[in-house]
């Protein structure tokens, strides 16, 4: 490939492969080029039962897009980000344009160093409080991307939220074909994608959410009792705004993890159009709800897979753009 023997490219794909995703499907292509890399959604992993609109799939590549961008940046380069660079292709979501050398910021550095710390714990965390400088760090990531952040027990919503996710989860519980999708991308034995069983969480035997991915052969857990929900939002809702709530997620996670949170979905309610509308209406109807997730202290988890390098990366062949 053109770029794969540049470490600095090498590096920063490493990193962006470690962005979650819905079910774990890593829905992102790279296509490289000299000077820049492509971030272009592979429209064969979009997930037509819960996400038949792409919206969490764009989401995924703006994390995998951030987490580019700050391998990059530790590795002493500039990058420059152009989004939706070509109208005619819209599966074509950024181009990362390399610059010159860079002194990278004590933030840069310590956010990448967070990346492959990052996953998804899916089991119970302490009722432990985050503290407010941990509480305002990961608002401001979320305003750094442009972003809103806005954690529902400061908010007064947690119940009526909550409320809103067990719901959907319901409504999905009984849809037949979501529940065949879920199975498929649930996995019995290690694979490059997909939830593997031993990174799902118990049953819970007490607690306000339900969970998704759950570990049968684990015995059911007490979940805590007041959990850290928040909900990311954006000012706008279309494709482009998708990918950078992506970014701004993924600030806000690795911004977490740096302080020693972990963190998991409750993708449910953005996921049944008629609840992300209640929701919005909840939240006062300035902001698009992108994601809802927890945030708290957990005992360790376990990562999911990743496809490798090769099979999420190409050469550009100019011949083949629009």
């Amino acid at each position: 490939m053109v770029l794969t023997r540049s470490p600095v490219v090498a590096e920063g794909l490493r990193a962006a492969v470690r962005a979650p995703s819905p079910h774990n499907s890593q829905p992102w292509i790279f296509e490289l080029a000299p000077d820049t890399i492509d971030v272009v959604l592979d429209e064969s992993r979009i997930l037509d039962a819960c996400d038949p609109e792409a919206r969490e799939a764009r989401l995924a590549c703006g994390a995998a897009l951030l987490n580019l961008r700050l391998a990059i940046a530790a590795a002493g380069r500039v990058s420059e980000v152009e989004f939706a660079p070509e109208g005619a292709r819209p599966s074509l979501l950024a181009r990362v344009t390399l610059g010159p050398r860079h002194r990278p910021t004590a933030t840069e550095r310590r956010l990448a160093a967070a990346i492959p710390r990052r996953y998804s714990n899916r089991r119970p965390f302490t009722d432990e409080p985050v503290p407010l400088r941990v509480r305002t760090a990961v608002r401001e990531a979320a305003g750094v991307e442009g972003a809103r952040l806005v954690l529902l027990d400061e908010a007064g919503l947690l119940e009526a939220t909550a409320g809103l996710i067990r719901r959907a989860d319901h409504v999905q519980s009984l849809d037949a074909s979501f529940q065949r999708e879920l199975r498929a991308w649930t996995r019995q034995t290690a694979e490059d994608d997909g939830v593997p069983t031993y990174a799902g969480g118990p049953r819970s035997a007490g607690g306000l959410l339900p969970g998704r991915y759950v570990d049968e052969g684990a015995a059911p857990r007490v979940f805590e009792q007041d959990p850290l929900v928040a909900v990311l939002t954006m000012p706008n809702d279309a494709p482009v705004s998708q990918v950078r709530a992506g970014c701004a997620m993924q600030r806000v996670l690795l911004t977490a993890t740096e302080a020693g949170l972990s963190a998991s979905f409750y993708s449910q309610p953005i996921e049944i159009a008629a609840v992300r509308a209640e929701l919005r209406d909840l939240l006062g109807g300035s902001g698009h709800p992108q994601t809802v997730f927890r945030l708290g202290y957990g005992s360790p988890g376990v990562k999911t897979p990743r496809r490798p390098i090769e099979e999420v990366a190409r050469d550009r062949n100019e011949e083949d753009r629009p």
